[in-house]
């Protein structure tokens, strides 16, 4: 333990919880996750912090934003129990994980750049109807079988409409746009079940130019994660610091 975890200045649970803007009930909470260190106790059995606790909370606090609350929960018990090697692997995973969080708006980029000539030409498509294609020519431009799209449409990337006369599938402007985004996106190695929650962005948004705004949002929160997690080890070191 550090040398100054049940010496010099004492807080009470109240000290701690106004200094960070908690409740004690919180404060409380923290402890008995292992988040902080073990209390001291007077001799009626109440609760008493040092500085130490206090640097602890700081450090919590400050990883909760580029880490998020389990994994800064989980950081600050390996750390506390003295396996801080596992709370550096931890921290390791949450950098892989904003790299690969980066890797893929790159990749969404990218893929949105590609489409952007080839949406003006799409009606040249074999069309069933007005603004509709169906498998086979569509999977013909793509240089791709129809058995792939089929697969796409099990995993929810693509929902064509049934042609009421003859089943066949039928893709409307917006199927089709589905449909080149995720095949841009599995030229780039991306798997199904990371690419259907971008293409439910691409609809919610309502296609590809409102898309836009959520990417660069997207990119936003991305690089204010990686400058929460530079706070976050600032003052994770000082607390490893402080406990020697």
């Amino acid at each position: 333990m550090g040398r100054n975890l049940q010496s010099g200045e004492r807080l009470r649970p109240i000290d701690l919880a106004r200094g960070h803007g908690l409740s004690t009930q919180a404060v409380r909470n923290y402890e008995e996750a292992g988040i902080l260190p073990a209390a001291g106790r007077t001799p009626h059995g109440y609760r008493t912090y040092t500085p130490l606790h206090a640097r602890a909370l700081r450090a919590f606090l400050a990883l909760v934003p580029g880490h998020g609350h389990q994994t800064a929960t989980s950081i600050m018990r390996a750390v506390n129990q003295g396996v801080v090697d596992e709370a550096f692997r931890l921290i390791d995973e949450s950098h892989a994980q904003l790299l690969e969080d980066r890797r893929t708006l790159q990749a969404v980029e990218s893929a949105l750049r590609d489409l952007a000539p080839t949406t003006a030409s799409e009606p040249d498509a074999a069309v069933s109807g007005p603004g509709g294609t169906f498998i086979g020519p569509l999977a013909g431009k793509l240089g791709i079988r129809p058995a792939t799209l089929r697969t796409w449409e099990r995993a929810g990337l693509v929902r064509p409409r049934r042609d009421p006369l003859t089943g066949y599938r039928v893709y409307d402007e917006a199927d089709v746009r589905d449909v080149r985004l995720a095949h841009q996106l599995r030229r780039g190695g991306h798997l199904l079940e990371q690419i259907a929650p971008l293409i439910a962005q691409v609809r919610a948004a309502g296609g590809l130019e409102p898309l836009e705004a959520a990417l660069c949002d997207w990119r936003g929160r991305l690089s204010a994660r990686g400058r929460a997690m530079l706070t976050g080890a600032a003052e994770l070191e000082a607390y490893l610091r402080e406990r020697g």
